[in-house]
């Protein structure tokens, strides 16, 4: 069914009203009114960190502004189809593209331009994307990498320093710099899984952002609080201070009415030429001027209009590794997302988790619509588990383009013996603080300090037909660098590689810059599935996914963790206390969650003084994910949004 431009901003931008509300959509006889209607579940308290809970902002933890926490939401059940973004106005643009009979990748076009608009501070077109998608049809999984890349002429020490002969720091800083931006990948991404599984015209898409930029939209409380938070960066671009902020230079604040002509161009092009419109032409020349400009004493970036219109997407092979009578398939390299919850359930699995449910699970409100309070025992092996298995990934994991894993495969570290040896490095009465990667004999490759990593977003999708999708899309850090052109920010995801060529040891870190190499990842799009009594993969059983830098890896094993061996069903799973750790002595409990008491940094709360009795390091600093998750249920699908952002799940009523 074809709309006009209009029809599509007025029935978007009315949901802007129930921002931060999560609920299902009614069916047929809405449709004249305009349906995937959000209801009220929970407001998203418009607070800083600090207003939340006292506690200062940590950017190698916490990545994107803490704006709350909705307690007591309920979960949305649908009948056939159902779309989860971190913001409500994409979620409904999405769910009436699932409404009119699109698939789920055509669900995703429309999500992600929408997002690009209402929340550029976490994902859009100037950046990159990992997407597993299962078709129903063929019952197949694939995985679409759409990450940014190096340009061509980066050396090892573009990050570094300008250039072997000055050796001076990028200007204002790595990030903020030419130098952290890489060739964008989403919208390559994009047209190849709907030139594969797309079922509305790609034109049609586009029309929600389109009339959104067009007509203009009010900003939610999350832009407004991160406009506020990075104002003095993004008043240094000159697009992005005219965009973000006051003509006095203070910040735009929520209900801000912005439109985006500019933006509108660029999709109204890309809508009738495809994608390469954007990474040809006249969009790519802007985009080359922007980077490479040494406008304000910034030290530019080396991408050229080659290197946009050599960029290609790419298909991977979808890493399906099974736990207990599950199997999980998830993003293989260059992300470390899907091998990483992998190796930490392999761990896990050796260990009888069903027997550590949380508590206050059985006495309703809103504690159990929480998901309750982890038991210590159960976080502290949860939490060993990630350390060996972030420790590996640490080593290990890079672009496979360029650097092997131990075996030439991910097997290698996800082989059942191997991991089966290192649970029995869990000791479950002391932490172990810093776990050692297995030993897969001489590598070339050295531990370098790990760059920090930074906030996106996720969409989870299924439709009508039985399509699904997992799709986390990224900017890097919020607002990326700062860069704005022709309406949409650019990325600084060259700065997911390691700085430092080489490690401690003086040998090559894997994951070092090289000339067209994809910087290491931590997103973990999920699907899961029943497994047969023959071992073969069954019936499609969970989508899920979450934004937050390296701690995304965290966000999704709590999540799956509580699905799957918890019972939660998928809002408490996703409302439930983050917790978890790298591979640092450091375990973080999401200090924004109601069940933790932060007073004193925690020094009155039962679950954290148990932790430091097992030798944790705990922190309570609060943790801005953007799960959600969508389950199979008997009559439909039950969903869950991030009670931290301000996302919804909609579809068609039951």
């Amino acid at each position: 069914m074809s709309r006009s431009r209009g029809t599509w901003t007025s029935v978007v931008a009315a949901v802007l009203l129930t921002a931060g509300m999560a609920t299902a959509c009614s069916s047929e006889a809405d449709k004249a009114v305009g349906v995937c209607e959000a209801t009220p579940n929970g407001t998203l308290m418009a607070a800083t960190q600090s207003e939340a809970s006292g506690k200062t902002k940590d950017i190698s933890t916490n990545p994107e502004l803490s704006t709350g926490y909705r307690s007591g939401m309920k979960p949305a059940s649908t009948k056939t189809f159902a779309v989860a973004t971190a913001n409500t106005v994409a979620s409904k643009a999405a769910c009436e593209v699932l409404r009119d009979g699109g698939t789920a990748a055509d669900a995703l076009i429309a999500a992600q331009t929408v997002l690009g608009l209402v929340e550029p501070q976490s994902s859009g077109i100037g950046g990159g994307a990992f997407l597993m998608y299962y078709d129903a049809a063929t019952k197949s999984v694939e995985a679409y990498d759409g990450r940014e890349v190096a340009p061509a002429a980066a050396t090892e020490n573009y990050l570094r320093w300008v250039s072997d002969t000055d050796q001076s720091a990028p200007k204002p800083n790595a990030r903020a710099s030419g130098r952290s931006i890489g060739v964008p990948g989403v919208l390559r991404m994009l047209e190849m899984a709907h030139r594969e599984h797309g079922k509305t015209s790609w034109r049609e898409l586009f029309d929600p952002a389109i009339g959104l930029a067009d007509k203009g939209f009010p900003i939610g409380p999350r832009l407004a609080a991160q406009i506020a938070e990075q104002a003095k960066n993004l008043a240094v671009d000159d697009a992005a201070k005219a965009y973000f902020l006051n003509p006095d230079g203070t910040p735009k604040a929520t209900d801000t009415v912005l439109t985006n002509p500019a933006m509108a161009k660029v999709l109204g092009a890309v809508a009738t030429d495809g994608a390469q419109a954007f990474y040809t032409g006249a969009i790519a020349q802007d985009i080359v001027a922007a980077v490479t400009a040494g406008s304000g004493g910034r030290t530019p970036g080396l991408i050229t209009t080659t290197d946009l219109a050599n960029y290609q997407a790419k298909k991977r092979t979808a890493l399906c590794t099974d736990y207990r009578n599950h199997q999980i398939c998830g993003m293989p390299n260059p992300s470390s997302g899907g091998s990483t919850v992998a190796a930490t359930l392999g761990i896990l699995e050796n260990f009888d988790l069903a027997a550590l449910r949380p508590d206050n699970l059985a006495n309703g409100g809103d504690s159990a619509l929480n998901g309750g309070k982890p038991k210590a025992e159960a976080v502290h092996l949860i939490s060993e588990a990630e350390r060996l298995a972030y420790a590996d990934r640490n080593k290990y994991v890079a672009d496979t383009d360029f650097i092997p894993l131990p075996g030439n495969s991910p097997q290698t570290l996800l082989n059942k013996d191997y991991l089966k040896q290192r649970s029995g490095l869990i000791d479950r009465n002391r932490s172990m603080g810093t776990a050692q990667p297995g030993d897969f004999g001489p590598v070339p490759l050295g531990v370098g300090p790990q760059p920090p990593e930074h906030g996106t977003s996720h969409i989870s999708v299924v439709d009508q037909y039985g399509n699904a999708a997992a799709m986390t899309t990224t900017v890097e850090s919020e607002f990326g660098a700062f860069h704005l052109v022709d309406g949409f920010v650019l990325n600084n995801q060259l700065t997911d590689f390691s700085a430092d060529p080489l490690g401690t040891d003086g040998a090559p870190v894997a994951n070092r810059i090289q000339p067209n190499k994809r910087p290491r990842s931590s997103m973990a799009p999920t699907l899961v599935f029943d497994k047969g009594p023959d071992g073969t993969r069954g019936a499609l059983t969970h989508v899920a996914g979450s934004p937050g830098g390296s701690v995304i890896i965290q966000f999704v094993l709590k999540t799956l963790i509580s699905m799957l061996d918890w019972g939660l069903d998928p809002q408490q799973a996703v409302s439930a206390l983050s917790f978890g750790a790298g591979n640092t002595p450091t375990t973080g409990l999401g200090g924004e969650h109601p069940s933790i008491n932060t007073a004193d940094n925690g020094d009155h709360d039962a679950l954290v003084l148990r932790l430091r009795e097992l030798g944790h390091q705990v922190s309570v600093a609060p943790q801005s994910s953007g799960l959600s998750a969508l389950q199979r249920a008997s009559d439909g699908w039950t969903g869950g949004a991030d009670p931290r952002r301000e996302g919804a799940v909609l579809g068609d009523t039951r």
